[in-house]
């Protein structure tokens, strides 16, 4: 999210819409005269927010501005994390990393409550939000009967939003319900959405199907997964959209000790399964610049969790079959400074930054 010198261009556009709407032609004529590195120089001068909606100029300029290799010559987008807390029904919140107030209304006031009672943040996507919304409080809310919630997408820079239908209907023998879901939206690639959402049954522990949305369609499809192994997944976890693949972790059935990251394509086919480093737990996953990084505590040659240091490992492309470590992190000083242990909640998608977390659960660090 960005928010930084928004004003400033605003002016820009402002003062230019006349003259770009008088004279298109012109325009166009001078735009394509500019080599791309003088238009990355422009670019790099505006604010994140006008560079988003200049994203909309022309192909050329959009494939530009998504390139990983120019990701850090141009504005950085990250202003801070939402969150929700469950004091009695879902709050939402934003912890800003910049000191500066939330670009929108994080309670989504056009949502909630004049459409919905409460609301659940699931899932955050290159702009999008993904939302559990419901008529009814919601403590916990995957273990709401199916008729009682509806996914929710939101554009909060715009205010738009598009109410989901109601997924497939489950096996009549078997009771199913929502393990996760996740949002999936490259602006780069396509204005379209798909959301991805996971569910095993009363029957079966381990993941049975997964359902995808598409807002090219407007419906959801289902498949099996198409996984040989047979895997689980684990509640309140997330997914991780890279390259046209969702990630997600998982454990196989009957191995406690191992957890497995696996590669999903589009239409709900698991398509690569990749060990994970020494089968560790207290992980997190995300992307930066393209690629997707798992980070996790660092083990002493007993197996014995170093919370000091923390290893950030790498899966470089969508051919990847194995993660390779990237870099390694003392955060012993942190540690030694507040007495407080902590765990990583974020990875900035543009610089070589990891966000981290007191246990505690009240204090944000980077």
């Amino acid at each position: 999210m960005e928010m930084e010198e928004a004003d400033k261009g605003e002016v820009f556009e402002r003062n230019n819409k006349s003259r770009l709407d008088s004279h298109p032609g012109a325009a166009a004529g001078t735009a394509c005269r500019l080599t791309d590195d003088l238009i990355l120089e422009i670019l790099s001068r505006i604010p994140a927010r006008s560079l988003h909606r200049f994203k909309c100029v022309s192909v050329r300029w959009r494939d530009l501005i998504a390139d990983p290799a120019n990701r850090k010559k141009l504005p950085q987008t990250l202003a801070g994390f939402l969150y929700t807390t469950t004091a009695g029904r879902n709050r939402h919140h934003f912890a800003s990393v910049s000191r500066g107030a939330a670009p929108f209304d994080p309670s989504l006031p056009y949502l909630q409550p004049s459409k919905y009672k409460d609301m659940a943040q699931v899932d955050a996507c290159n702009g999008l939000l993904l939302y559990l919304s419901s008529s009814k409080n919601m403590v916990n809310p995957w273990a709401l009967a199916e008729d009682d919630f509806r996914f929710v997408v939101c554009n909060p820079a715009t205010g738009r939003w598009v109410e989901l239908p109601p997924q497939p209907q489950a096996p009549a023998d078997r009771f199913r319900y929502n393990c996760m879901a996740s949002l999936a939206f490259d602006p780069a690639v396509s204005s379209h959405f798909h959301v991805f959402c996971f569910e095993e049954t009363t029957v079966e522990t381990y993941m049975t199907g997964v359902n995808v949305y598409s807002s090219r369609t407007g419906a959801w499809s289902r498949g099996d997964g198409g996984i040989v192994e047979k895997v689980a997944l684990f509640f309140y976890s997330k997914g991780v959209f890279v390259g046209g693949m969702m990630y997600v972790i998982g454990n196989p059935k009957g191995i406690s000790n191992e957890h497995v990251l696996l590669g999903i394509d589009m239409q709900g086919k698991v398509r690569r399964t990749i060990p994970m480093p020494y089968g560790r737990r207290f992980g997190t996953i995300g992307s930066s610049q393209g690629c997707l990084l798992y980070a996790v505590s660092s083990v002493d040659d007993n197996n014995k969790i170093l919370y000091s240091e923390i290893e950030l490992w790498c899966l470089k492309d969508c051919d990847s079959k194995e993660l390779v470590l990237k870099h390694t992190a003392s955060i012993d000083e942190l540690m030694s400074m507040t007495g407080e242990k902590y765990r990583v909640v974020g990875i900035h998608p543009d610089c070589d930054t990891i966000f981290l977390v007191s246990h505690g659960g009240d204090t944000l660090s980077h």
